[in-house]
């Protein structure tokens, strides 16, 4: 957080986002101060960065968990605009929940919580113990498996109902195949991936 003062808020912005090379409206700020007296104006605002909001990623999901009786330790690091958090604790199984629900729903949780704060949208992906990575190995390993067969046999196939980070991961993974497309279908928990052949 870095904080400028000028006569107005106004100018603070404007000179925020000339130093830090950011539009005016990209600008995460916050007003401190706003002093009017007769001979005198000031206003001071406060300036949020990525390293910000993942602190306060951090900070939100120790609180959260510790509510729950449950110590964790966390690392994080931003990565294509992504805020990676990896947590652990002596009760990883917990706080990953059956199907990677509780997982799912704490990412929800901070997500929310970091962008209702910061005022914009931030992607986040939490891992507990590589829960994350094994899981991205695992579907990766299947959405091949299926797209060769795809190519084989000319008949579309749908893959399980993932989330989010999943389906991307499997987007990613064979946008480059020949003869093959990918697309999402279905609602909420529903959705899934069709694998498509295509001339």
């Amino acid at each position: 957080m870095k904080e400028y003062t000028a006569k107005t808020v106004e100018e603070a912005i404007k000179a925020a986002a000339a130093e830090l090379g950011v539009a005016e409206n990209r600008l995460v700020y916050e007003v401190k101060e706003e002093k009017k007296s007769l001979f005198k104006k000031s206003a001071t605002i406060a300036v949020y960065d990525e390293s910000d909001a993942q602190a306060y990623a951090e900070k939100y999901l120790h609180d959260a968990i510790a509510a729950l009786g449950i110590e964790i330790t966390t690392e994080s690091k931003m990565e294509d605009d992504i805020i990676k958090v990896t947590l652990n604790s002596e009760r990883n199984p917990v706080l990953i929940g059956r199907g990677g629900r509780t997982l799912q729903a704490l990412n929800e949780l901070v997500k929310l919580a970091v962008s209702n704060k910061f005022r914009r949208r931030y992607r986040i992906l939490l891992d507990v113990g590589g829960y994350k990575e094994d899981k991205y190995d695992k579907v990766t390993r299947i959405a091949k498996r299926v797209a060769k067969e795809v190519q084989r046999s000319k008949v579309d196939a749908q893959l399980d109902p993932m989330t989010p980070d999943e389906r991307r991961v499997v987007h990613n993974v064979l946008s480059g195949w020949s003869n093959i497309k990918t697309e999402s279908a279905g609602e909420g928990n529903d959705r899934a991936i069709w694998i498509r052949y295509v001339d």
